[in-house]
């Protein structure tokens, strides 16, 4: 197994009036040759929009685009005619494709924080889409929950790429086990709140491991924690 881990303090970061973001990878201002994503995982930010404000209508093609509601609510309105309200662990994705605009605004009383992923795409300059849908806590305690994957079900949402993303929550003590193929793959896990260890490696709030070379994830709980996994091919 190998692996990398990036504490809080050293990822980017990008302060405006209305916006913090906190960049896993480089990403608009924050550039960083060491840190051009992993895998076929191109961004990973954490952000935190302030009451009122929001991204202006803006462009996207050819990315998988995903957002992690972690708390607030935000509006999404899009050049395909989707319009959306969201809230905490609602997760949305858009499959830009060929192109398309949108934008979002907090909607809400308090400062929205949401996780804002991009992922390439398998194939290219297809037509664009919007999908939703709702994880709440009380369906996926003490296990990962699939809220992303390259199947069409109805019960997870569907991103066009051989990935796979969980929700996960254990609480104090518990240890939650993840297989899954070694060949081409690598995982990248982000520490939402508490503290564990993965794979005998102590991960706290706000840290995050990637890891390859290995098919097997075993993750101990140290106190009640929640998290973001993810699975995507090394190369395409």
């Amino acid at each position: 197994m190998k692996f990398v881990l990036t504490k809080p303090e050293d990822r980017g970061t990008k302060e405006q009036d209305w916006l913090v973001s906190k960049f896993s990878f480089a990403f608009s201002t924050y550039q960083d040759p060491t840190r051009q994503g992993f895998g076929q995982l191109k961004a990973f930010n954490d952000d935190v929009l302030k009451v009122g404000k929001g991204f202006g209508t803006h462009p996207h093609d050819n990315m998988e685009i995903i957002s992690v509601l972690l708390k607030g609510n935000m509006n999404h309105q899009d050049s395909m005619g989707y319009k959306n309200e969201v809230g905490p662990y609602d997760v949305q994705i858009m499959s830009a494709g060929l192109g398309l605009h949108h934008s979002e605004y907090n909607i809400g009383t308090e400062d929205v924080n949401f996780l804002q992923i991009w992922i390439n795409p398998r194939i290219k300059n297809t037509q664009p889409s919007y999908r939703a849908m709702a994880f709440p806590l009380d369906e996926r305690k003490n296990k990962l929950k699939k809220i992303i994957g390259p199947e069409r079900t109805a019960e997870h949402l569907h991103i066009n790429q051989d990935a796979n993303l969980y929700l996960g929550h254990a609480q104090t003590g518990h240890v939650l086990q993840h297989e899954f193929t070694a060949k081409n793959r690598c995982a990248f896990l982000f520490m939402i709140e508490g503290e564990a260890t993965v794979n005998e490696q102590r991960i706290e709030k706000r840290y995050s491991i990637g890891l390859w070379e290995t098919s097997s994830l075993t993750i101990a709980s140290k106190t009640d924690c929640e998290f973001v996994l993810i699975e995507v091919p090394i190369n395409q």
